[in-house]
Protein backbone atom coordinates (compact mmCIF):
# COMPACT_ATOMS: atom_id res chain seq x y z
CA UNK A 1 0.00 0.00 0.00
CA UNK A 2 1.08 3.59 -0.88
CA UNK A 3 2.70 5.39 2.03
CA UNK A 4 2.55 8.61 -0.05
CA UNK A 5 -1.13 9.11 -0.18
CA UNK A 6 -2.20 9.15 3.55
CA UNK A 7 0.55 11.42 4.29
CA UNK A 8 0.12 13.78 1.99
CA UNK A 9 -3.76 14.02 2.61
CA UNK A 10 -3.72 14.53 6.49
CA UNK A 11 -1.06 16.95 4.87
CA UNK A 12 -3.67 19.10 3.66
CA UNK A 13 -6.68 18.05 5.92
CA UNK A 14 -4.89 18.16 9.52
CA UNK A 15 -1.70 20.34 8.91
CA UNK A 16 -2.73 23.01 6.32
CA UNK A 17 -6.63 23.07 6.94
CA UNK A 18 -6.66 22.30 10.90
CA UNK A 19 -3.31 23.35 12.55
CA UNK A 20 -2.38 26.28 10.72
CA UNK A 21 -6.06 27.22 9.43
CA UNK A 22 -4.21 28.17 6.00
CA UNK A 23 -6.12 30.30 3.49
CA UNK A 24 -7.73 29.26 0.44
CA UNK A 25 -4.90 30.59 -1.76
CA UNK A 26 -2.25 28.80 0.34
CA UNK A 27 -4.21 25.51 -0.53
CA UNK A 28 -5.05 26.11 -3.69
CA UNK A 29 -0.80 27.15 -4.35
CA UNK A 30 0.02 23.95 -2.53
CA UNK A 31 -2.63 21.60 -4.32
CA UNK A 32 -1.29 22.87 -7.54
CA UNK A 33 2.40 22.18 -7.07
CA UNK A 34 1.76 18.67 -5.93
CA UNK A 35 -0.72 18.13 -8.92
CA UNK A 36 2.39 18.85 -10.98
CA UNK A 37 4.60 17.10 -8.65
CA UNK A 38 2.87 13.79 -8.99
CA UNK A 39 2.07 13.64 -12.92
CA UNK A 40 5.92 14.41 -12.97
CA UNK A 41 6.93 11.16 -10.73
CA UNK A 42 4.10 9.45 -12.00
CA UNK A 43 5.67 9.82 -15.85
CA UNK A 44 8.74 9.31 -13.93
CA UNK A 45 8.69 6.18 -12.29
CA UNK A 46 5.91 4.77 -14.44
CA UNK A 47 2.83 4.38 -11.61
CA UNK A 48 -0.15 5.66 -10.94
CA UNK A 49 -0.39 8.78 -8.64
CA UNK A 50 -2.09 7.12 -6.07
CA UNK A 51 0.51 3.79 -6.00
CA UNK A 52 3.53 6.35 -5.56
CA UNK A 53 5.37 5.73 -2.80
CA UNK A 54 7.59 8.51 -0.21
CA UNK A 55 10.55 7.02 -1.56
CA UNK A 56 9.67 7.75 -5.17
CA UNK A 57 10.03 11.48 -4.23
CA UNK A 58 13.36 11.72 -3.56
CA UNK A 59 15.73 14.33 -4.27
CA UNK A 60 16.70 13.44 -7.60
CA UNK A 61 12.98 13.31 -8.46
CA UNK A 62 12.20 16.54 -7.01
CA UNK A 63 14.89 18.06 -8.70
CA UNK A 64 14.60 16.66 -12.14
CA UNK A 65 10.92 18.14 -11.45
CA UNK A 66 12.57 21.63 -10.48
CA UNK A 67 14.29 21.58 -13.73
CA UNK A 68 11.23 20.26 -15.98
CA UNK A 69 9.61 23.11 -14.87
CA UNK A 70 12.15 25.51 -16.64
CA UNK A 71 13.17 23.62 -19.55
CA UNK A 72 10.42 21.85 -20.80
CA UNK A 73 7.48 24.55 -19.18
CA UNK A 74 9.39 27.38 -20.01
CA UNK A 75 8.69 28.77 -15.83
CA UNK A 76 11.35 31.29 -15.19
CA UNK A 77 13.35 30.74 -11.77
CA UNK A 78 10.90 32.12 -9.27
CA UNK A 79 8.77 29.68 -10.40
CA UNK A 80 10.20 26.56 -9.22
CA UNK A 81 11.40 28.46 -6.08
CA UNK A 82 7.33 28.95 -5.20
CA UNK A 83 6.98 24.96 -5.75
CA UNK A 84 9.73 24.39 -3.45
CA UNK A 85 8.47 25.85 -0.72
CA UNK A 86 5.02 23.32 -0.82
CA UNK A 87 7.07 20.71 -1.35
CA UNK A 88 9.88 21.38 1.61
CA UNK A 89 6.49 22.08 4.00
CA UNK A 90 5.18 18.97 3.61
CA UNK A 91 8.75 16.84 3.72
CA UNK A 92 9.01 19.05 7.05
CA UNK A 93 5.81 17.21 8.06
CA UNK A 94 6.87 13.90 6.66
CA UNK A 95 9.79 13.94 8.86
CA UNK A 96 7.78 13.39 12.25
CA UNK A 97 5.30 10.88 10.61
CA UNK A 98 7.89 9.01 8.85
CA UNK A 99 10.69 8.73 10.57
CA UNK A 100 12.03 5.21 8.97
CA UNK A 101 12.50 8.09 5.67
CA UNK A 102 14.82 10.38 7.67
CA UNK A 103 17.52 10.16 5.19
CA UNK A 104 15.44 10.79 1.84
CA UNK A 105 13.33 13.54 3.77
CA UNK A 106 16.62 15.53 4.53
CA UNK A 107 18.08 15.25 1.59
CA UNK A 108 15.09 16.85 -0.28
CA UNK A 109 14.83 19.27 2.75
CA UNK A 110 18.64 20.22 1.34
CA UNK A 111 17.78 21.15 -1.95
CA UNK A 112 18.26 24.94 -2.12
CA UNK A 113 16.32 27.80 -4.16
CA UNK A 114 18.09 28.94 -6.69
CA UNK A 115 19.76 32.25 -7.12
CA UNK A 116 18.09 35.13 -9.40
CA UNK A 117 18.50 38.20 -10.79
CA UNK A 118 16.61 41.02 -9.43
CA UNK A 119 15.48 43.10 -11.99
CA UNK A 120 14.55 46.91 -11.57
CA UNK A 121 10.57 47.12 -10.84
CA UNK A 122 8.87 48.75 -13.67
CA UNK A 123 6.37 51.92 -13.28
CA UNK A 124 4.69 54.83 -14.52
CA UNK A 125 5.78 58.02 -15.08
CA UNK A 126 3.06 60.95 -14.68
CA UNK A 127 2.47 60.80 -18.35
CA UNK A 128 1.84 57.11 -18.92
CA UNK A 129 -0.48 57.44 -16.47
CA UNK A 130 -2.51 60.39 -17.62
CA UNK A 131 -2.81 58.38 -20.43
CA UNK A 132 -3.57 55.15 -19.40
CA UNK A 133 -6.29 57.03 -17.08
CA UNK A 134 -7.49 58.48 -20.52
CA UNK A 135 -7.86 55.63 -22.42
CA UNK A 136 -11.28 53.99 -21.20
CA UNK A 137 -14.83 55.16 -23.43
CA UNK A 138 -16.39 57.28 -20.25
CA UNK A 139 -19.61 56.70 -22.75
CA UNK A 140 -20.44 53.57 -21.91
CA UNK A 141 -20.80 51.36 -18.71
CA UNK A 142 -17.44 49.61 -19.27
CA UNK A 143 -15.46 52.15 -19.85
CA UNK A 144 -16.43 54.12 -16.60
CA UNK A 145 -15.76 50.94 -14.36
CA UNK A 146 -13.17 50.39 -15.96
CA UNK A 147 -11.57 54.05 -15.27
CA UNK A 148 -13.07 53.81 -11.71
CA UNK A 149 -11.11 50.43 -11.34
CA UNK A 150 -7.82 51.79 -12.72
CA UNK A 151 -7.64 54.95 -10.83
CA UNK A 152 -8.11 53.22 -7.73
CA UNK A 153 -5.59 50.74 -8.29
CA UNK A 154 -3.27 53.60 -9.29
CA UNK A 155 -4.05 55.53 -5.75
CA UNK A 156 -4.29 52.90 -3.12
CA UNK A 157 -1.67 50.15 -4.81
CA UNK A 158 -3.98 47.38 -4.56
CA UNK A 159 -3.16 43.78 -5.40
CA UNK A 160 -5.48 42.35 -8.75
CA UNK A 161 -6.97 39.79 -6.24
CA UNK A 162 -7.71 42.41 -3.35
CA UNK A 163 -8.96 44.84 -5.97
CA UNK A 164 -11.40 42.19 -7.49
CA UNK A 165 -12.60 41.04 -3.61
CA UNK A 166 -13.61 44.24 -2.56
CA UNK A 167 -16.86 44.62 -1.06
CA UNK A 168 -18.55 47.56 -1.81
CA UNK A 169 -19.25 47.54 2.40
CA UNK A 170 -15.19 48.03 2.90
CA UNK A 171 -15.84 51.56 0.80
CA UNK A 172 -16.09 54.40 3.08
CA UNK A 173 -17.17 57.68 1.36
CA UNK A 174 -18.01 59.72 4.01
CA UNK A 175 -15.22 62.68 5.42
CA UNK A 176 -12.16 61.13 5.93
CA UNK A 177 -13.07 58.59 2.84
CA UNK A 178 -10.84 55.41 2.86
CA UNK A 179 -11.21 51.88 2.18
CA UNK A 180 -10.52 49.07 4.16
CA UNK A 181 -8.70 46.07 2.63
CA UNK A 182 -8.60 42.07 3.69
CA UNK A 183 -5.54 41.27 2.10
CA UNK A 184 -2.85 39.30 1.65
CA UNK A 185 -1.59 37.40 4.99
CA UNK A 186 -4.52 37.79 6.41
CA UNK A 187 -3.56 41.43 7.06
CA UNK A 188 -6.04 43.88 7.47
CA UNK A 189 -5.39 47.39 6.14
CA UNK A 190 -7.43 50.94 5.74
CA UNK A 191 -6.18 52.78 2.83
CA UNK A 192 -7.50 56.86 2.63
CA UNK A 193 -8.69 58.25 -0.77
CA UNK A 194 -7.83 61.42 -2.47
CA UNK A 195 -10.34 63.71 -3.45
CA UNK A 196 -10.42 62.77 -6.83
CA UNK A 197 -10.68 58.68 -6.68
CA UNK A 198 -13.88 59.22 -4.10
CA UNK A 199 -15.66 61.50 -6.12
CA UNK A 200 -14.85 59.10 -9.37
CA UNK A 201 -16.16 56.08 -6.35
CA UNK A 202 -19.18 58.22 -5.53
CA UNK A 203 -20.42 58.24 -9.29
CA UNK A 204 -19.61 54.81 -9.84
CA UNK A 205 -21.86 53.83 -7.08
CA UNK A 206 -24.69 55.54 -8.33
CA UNK A 207 -24.27 53.99 -11.55
CA UNK A 208 -24.18 50.92 -10.08
CA UNK A 209 -26.67 50.63 -7.76
CA UNK A 210 -26.32 47.69 -5.65
CA UNK A 211 -28.34 45.43 -3.68
CA UNK A 212 -25.92 44.67 -0.57
CA UNK A 213 -23.35 45.35 0.77
CA UNK A 214 -21.71 42.28 0.48
CA UNK A 215 -21.69 43.02 -3.61
CA UNK A 216 -18.09 43.80 -5.38
CA UNK A 217 -17.28 47.17 -6.13
CA UNK A 218 -16.24 46.11 -9.46
CA UNK A 219 -18.64 43.64 -11.45
CA UNK A 220 -18.94 42.01 -14.56
CA UNK A 221 -22.68 42.62 -16.55
CA UNK A 222 -23.98 39.88 -14.93
CA UNK A 223 -22.84 41.04 -10.67
CA UNK A 224 -20.10 38.64 -10.54
CA UNK A 225 -16.78 39.54 -9.01
CA UNK A 226 -14.24 40.36 -11.89
CA UNK A 227 -11.71 37.21 -12.33
CA UNK A 228 -8.14 38.05 -11.88
CA UNK A 229 -7.61 37.48 -15.22
CA UNK A 230 -9.85 40.11 -16.60
CA UNK A 231 -8.23 42.58 -14.58
CA UNK A 232 -5.18 41.35 -16.60
CA UNK A 233 -6.83 41.63 -20.05
CA UNK A 234 -8.05 44.84 -18.98
CA UNK A 235 -4.47 46.50 -17.97
CA UNK A 236 -3.16 45.47 -21.23
CA UNK A 237 -6.43 46.29 -23.49
CA UNK A 238 -6.00 50.47 -22.42
CA UNK A 239 -2.25 49.83 -22.09
CA UNK A 240 -2.66 49.23 -25.86
CA UNK A 241 -5.23 52.30 -26.18
CA UNK A 242 -2.66 54.67 -24.62
CA UNK A 243 0.35 53.32 -26.39
CA UNK A 244 0.12 55.88 -29.60
CA UNK A 245 -0.83 59.29 -27.94
CA UNK A 246 2.22 58.14 -24.99
CA UNK A 247 4.57 55.85 -27.31
CA UNK A 248 6.61 55.23 -24.27
CA UNK A 249 4.13 52.54 -23.16
CA UNK A 250 4.83 50.69 -25.71
CA UNK A 251 8.22 50.10 -24.25
CA UNK A 252 6.37 48.58 -20.87
CA UNK A 253 4.58 45.51 -20.25
CA UNK A 254 2.47 47.10 -18.04
CA UNK A 255 0.66 44.53 -15.67
CA UNK A 256 -1.97 44.88 -12.73
CA UNK A 257 1.10 45.04 -10.55
CA UNK A 258 3.32 47.67 -12.38
CA UNK A 259 0.24 49.79 -11.46
CA UNK A 260 0.81 49.02 -7.74
CA UNK A 261 4.47 50.01 -8.12
CA UNK A 262 3.79 53.10 -9.88
CA UNK A 263 1.53 53.95 -6.33
CA UNK A 264 4.91 53.52 -4.25
CA UNK A 265 6.77 55.30 -6.76
CA UNK A 266 4.47 58.32 -6.24
CA UNK A 267 4.36 58.62 -2.75
CA UNK A 268 8.37 57.22 -2.48
CA UNK A 269 8.53 60.98 -5.07
CA UNK A 270 6.21 62.74 -2.48
CA UNK A 271 8.69 62.21 0.47
CA UNK A 272 6.75 59.52 2.33
CA UNK A 273 8.92 57.57 4.47
CA UNK A 274 9.73 53.74 3.32
CA UNK A 275 8.14 52.77 7.08
CA UNK A 276 4.61 54.50 5.67
CA UNK A 277 4.67 53.27 2.52
CA UNK A 278 5.29 49.56 3.31
CA UNK A 279 1.82 50.06 5.77
CA UNK A 280 0.36 51.25 2.93
CA UNK A 281 0.82 48.47 0.71
CA UNK A 282 0.43 45.82 2.83
CA UNK A 283 4.28 44.56 2.74
CA UNK A 284 5.27 42.41 5.76
CA UNK A 285 8.55 44.35 6.26
CA UNK A 286 10.49 47.49 5.03
CA UNK A 287 12.95 45.18 2.80
CA UNK A 288 10.18 44.50 0.57
CA UNK A 289 9.54 48.11 0.10
CA UNK A 290 13.09 48.98 -0.43
CA UNK A 291 13.02 48.18 -4.15
CA UNK A 292 11.43 51.21 -4.64
CA UNK A 293 14.92 53.24 -3.88
CA UNK A 294 16.79 50.81 -6.29
CA UNK A 295 14.29 52.27 -9.16
CA UNK A 296 14.14 55.98 -8.53
CA UNK A 297 16.69 57.52 -10.13
CA UNK A 298 15.81 61.05 -8.95
CA UNK A 299 17.10 59.93 -5.39
CA UNK A 300 20.30 59.58 -6.44
CA UNK A 301 20.64 62.16 -8.66
CA UNK A 302 19.84 63.91 -5.77
CA UNK A 303 22.43 61.92 -3.35
CA UNK A 304 24.84 62.91 -6.39
CA UNK A 305 24.31 66.68 -6.38
CA UNK A 306 24.81 66.41 -2.52
CA UNK A 307 28.30 64.74 -2.48
CA UNK A 308 31.44 66.59 -3.06
CA UNK A 309 33.16 65.53 -6.35
CA UNK A 310 36.97 64.51 -6.12
CA UNK A 311 39.55 67.21 -7.80
CA UNK A 312 40.57 65.90 -10.90
CA UNK A 313 42.01 67.19 -13.68
CA UNK A 314 41.00 64.80 -17.46
CA UNK A 315 44.29 63.93 -19.27
CA UNK A 316 44.83 65.07 -22.95
CA UNK A 317 45.94 62.43 -25.52
CA UNK A 318 48.99 63.98 -27.77
CA UNK A 319 50.33 62.45 -30.28
CA UNK A 320 53.90 61.75 -30.35
CA UNK A 321 55.82 63.91 -32.05
CA UNK A 322 57.26 62.20 -35.47
CA UNK A 323 61.09 63.21 -36.02
CA UNK A 324 61.35 62.10 -32.11
CA UNK A 325 59.65 58.94 -32.36
CA UNK A 326 62.16 58.34 -35.52
CA UNK A 327 65.26 58.99 -33.55
CA UNK A 328 63.67 56.65 -30.52
CA UNK A 329 63.34 53.62 -33.26
CA UNK A 330 66.87 53.88 -34.49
Amino acid sequence: MSDLAPLLQRFFTDRLTQQRQASAHTIAAYRDTFRLLLTFASSRHRRRPAQLHLADLNAETVAAFLHHLQTDRGNTTATPNARLAPISSFFHYAALHAPDQAALIQRVLAIPPQRRDRAIVAYLTDAEIHALLAAPDSTTWLGRRDHTLLLLAIHTGLRAGELTGLPIKDVHLESGAHLRCHGKGRKDRITPLTTTTAAALRNWLTERAPVDGTDPLFATRQGSALSHDAVQRLVAKYTAIAAPSCPSLSDKHVTPHTLRHSCAMMLLRAGVDLTVIALWLGHESTETTQIYLHADMAIKERALARAAPPDSTPGRYKAPDTLLAFLADL
